[in-house]
Parts: C-alpha cells; sequence; structure tokens
C-alpha cells in the first residue's frame, strides 16, 4: 500500500511540474537575452526577435532539418500558415550547421522569419525554453505574451484552438 500511495505521490509531482512548463506565460530572462544567428550571419537577442513580432500573434516554430518528426509535420504547418496568413512565422533551427540549416529553408520552402540557435538542444537557449523535443511549437498573442508555451507536433488542434481563441 506505501508503495502506491508513493508511485500516486510522484505522478501527482510529475503532472504538476509539467503543467507548469505548458502554461509559462513569459519567458525567463536567461532566453530573452540569448543570442541567435539571423539568415544575415549576424547574432540577435530573442528578446528583439519577441519585439519585433509585438503586436501580431507569433506561431514559433523550433525544429531541425535533420528531425524526421519535424519533417513528418510541416503539411500541417503549410496548412496552418495557408489557413492563418495573419500571423507571423518565426523559425528556430536546431540545426549543427548554417549549410544544413539554410539547405533545410530552402528545401521545405518555409515561409517566416529564420534563426539558428547557437548550441543546438542541449545548449543555453534550448534550456532556457525547456526544449525537450522537436518540433516544438509557442505561440506568442498580440501583447507579447505566452499563449501556448509547449506543444509539439501531435498538438496541432491545440494550437488552432489557442490561434482561434487569440482573434
Amino acid at each position: 500500500m506505501k508503495k502506491i500511495a508513493s508511485l500516486l505521490v510522484l505522478l501527482f509531482v510529475f503532472m504538476a511540474c509539467s503543467n507548469a512548463v505548458k502554461e509559462k506565460t513569459s519567458f525567463s530572462k536567461e532566453a530573452l537575452q540569448e543570442t541567435l544567428l539571423s539568415r544575415k550571419g549576424n547574432q540577435v537577442s530573442f528578446e528583439s526577435i519577441l519585439e519585433e513580432n509585438k503586436g501580431k500573434t507569433t506561431v514559433i516554430e523550433i525544429w531541425a532539418s535533420w528531425c524526421g518528426d519535424c519533417i513528418q509535420a510541416m503539411p500541417k504547418l503549410k496548412e496552418l500558415q495557408a489557413n492563418h496568413p495573419e500571423l507571423n512565422y518565426v523559425f528556430i533551427s536546431m540545426d549543427k550547421s548554417d549549410r544544413a540549416w539554410q539547405n533545410g529553408i530552402e528545401k521545405h520552402q518555409l515561409k517566416g522569419s529564420h534563426f539558428m540557435a547557437n548550441d543546438q538542444m542541449k545548449g543555453k537557449f534550448a534550456k532556457a525554453i525547456d526544449l525537450d523535443w522537436i518540433p516544438r511549437y509557442i505561440i506568442i498573442d498580440k501583447t507579447g505574451n505566452i499563449a501556448l508555451y509547449r506543444a509539439i507536433e501531435t498538438d496541432f488542434k491545440e494550437i488552432s484552438e489557442t490561434i482561434i481563441r487569440l482573434k
């Protein structure tokens, strides 16, 4: 009986922690200060990327050209873009090289703003945004607050519902 009670307590703590990550409404100071590589080759702070998109609902996709789940989700993303052209789309790549990143953008014809993390999946930026899976989608409302913090390729229904709610 004690084992079952302990298991239930652990399960409750795990679920509470995972919901806290999912319900985040703002980025940490560390995340905002991290810089990302732009397509022009310069470093841009994540905070400035968010500021640039303030006033519009923004979908951020964190992806990589080598990621099978990211590639499988591309048709759903393109459908989302076709249904919601009024949104801003920001892509943050976790690729290991500039060449792979640039080739991935062209190959998949990704429309939006593009940046690449300097230290990939296990780096400072990834840790600062609690990245544990890609593709990862984050939706920012017009005021710059996080409307949906953690969505993955199987969450397009939740992504669509969030976008509709924000209109």
